[in-house]
This record gives structure tokens, C-alpha cells and sequence, in this order.
């Protein structure tokens, strides 16, 4: 089977990382296996579709502008 290398992570990463693989009951390079095959799960198509759907669930729905709740929330 193949492996891979990631060098230079951030150690609050990994901490993060092998507090996640606790609570999931893994090892840490179970954690990060299964993490990468749940982003790797989607074809692009599947992403667009994905995507079609929650545009057509949220159609005519009232939804605050991100930037407009950033820029307020920094003036306070």
C-alpha cells in the first residue's frame, strides 16, 4: 500500500489531531487515514450536486451577509 510524508505541521495540529483520534477511539495515523478518506470521498460531480441541492434548500430563505456580521462584530 502507498504512504505519504506531510512534513512541517503545526504541533497545536497534531495535538488537536491526537485528541480527535482518542475520542474516535484511533491511532493517530488512523485519525488522519480516516480524515483523508472521507475529503477524498466526494468526485467534483458529486460536490456540484452536493452544493445544487443546499442552493435549492435555501432559495428565497433570508440569510445574513458574512461580511456585514464580521464588519459588526468588529466594531464592537
Amino acid at each position: 500500500m502507498a504512504q505519504i510524508l506531510v512534513r512541517d505541521l503545526d504541533p497545536e495540529l497534531i495535538e488537536r489531531l491526537e485528541s480527535q483520534a482518542r475520542r474516535h477511539g484511533r491511532s493517530l495515523q488512523g485519525e488522519v487515514k480516516a480524515i483523508l478518506e472521507a475529503a477524498a470521498s466526494y468526485s467534483m460531480e458529486e460536490a456540484r450536486q452536493v452544493a445544487e441541492q443546499w442552493r435549492q434548500r435555501l432559495a428565497g430563505q433570508m440569510v445574513s451577509e458574512s461580511a456585514d456580521l464580521i464588519r459588526e462584530d468588529r466594531e464592537r
